[in-house]
């Protein structure tokens, strides 16, 4: 594999049974993904973009084809070596939030190292999930309740959250979904800065003022890569 490529999908395809029926979420599906990239996968309802996401960060396998994630391949792990992979390279942001209602910002932000230290998160973690409160610019909203935030405060505490593990690769869901336009701009100002700074950021939408601010569009229709081009704005040309 590229050394350069965060993520490489060779043959990939993704069938679900239905009754007696078959059907392909995904169609022997060639990706690579560049570190540092930023991209957005379009594409109507159903056309395959929430399983590609799924597989990119090992919570779906695929029926058939190999998928590497930083250098290794990880279609073929065992579960907890699999856990490993992702948890060492990957990240996932949702459309929703996701906050639990009984935890400030700041233990909200601290799950993913408390669940990793058997509950506990020392001052060290404690300092990187405030570094990280203040990165989304929710400094001085630490020991808010979720109920004290606004919807794109909240977004932005679960950004935070996803980062504090460090991770190489952001895969979003429509996350700017539930918000509305301008709180939406805000948060992909901020998924700009992330990936100014070196993270790699694949970000499914339907809204195609959010897809513009990424740097690669890929469309996807019935399960199968329609169009995969470079942002005109950016000065670069179509992918080969």
């Amino acid at each position: 594999m590229n050394n350069s490529s965060i993520a490489d999908l060779r043959t990939v395809s993704k069938k679900y049974t239905m009754g007696e029926s078959e059907v392909f979420a995904l169609k022997g599906l060639q990706l690579r993904i560049e570190r540092k990239e930023y991209i957005a996968i379009m594409g109507p309802s159903g056309s395959g973009k929430s399983t590609l996401l799924n597989i990119l960060g090992g919570i779906d396998i695929p029926s058939g084809g190999e998928v590497y994630l930083d250098g290794k391949r990880i279609d073929n792990l065992s579960e907890k070596a699999l856990l490993e992979a992702r948890r060492k390279t990957v990240t996932y942001i949702f459309q929703e939030a996701r906050l639990l209602s009984s935890l400030s910002a700041l233990e909200n932000v601290l799950l993913p190292l408390a669940f990793r230290n058997s509950g506990s998160a020392g001052s060290k973690a404690k300092e990187r999930a405030r570094l990280m409160l203040e990165k989304v610019g929710l400094g001085k909203r630490a020991y808010h309740l979720p109920h004290q935030l606004s919807g794109g405060e909240a977004q932005r505490v679960s950004i935070a959250r996803a980062l504090m593990c460090d991770p190489l690769l952001i895969l979003a869901d429509e996350p700017t979904g539930n918000l509305d336009t301008k709180t939406g701009e805000e948060i992909m100002s901020l998924f700009g800065q992330l990936n100014s700074e070196g993270l790699t950021i694949v970000m499914v939408t339907h809204d195609p003022q959010k897809a513009s601010h990424a740097k690669r569009i890929i469309r996807l229709r019935d399960g199968e890569v329609v169009e995969d081009s470079y942002n005109h704005k950016y000065g670069v040309c179509a992918v080969d």
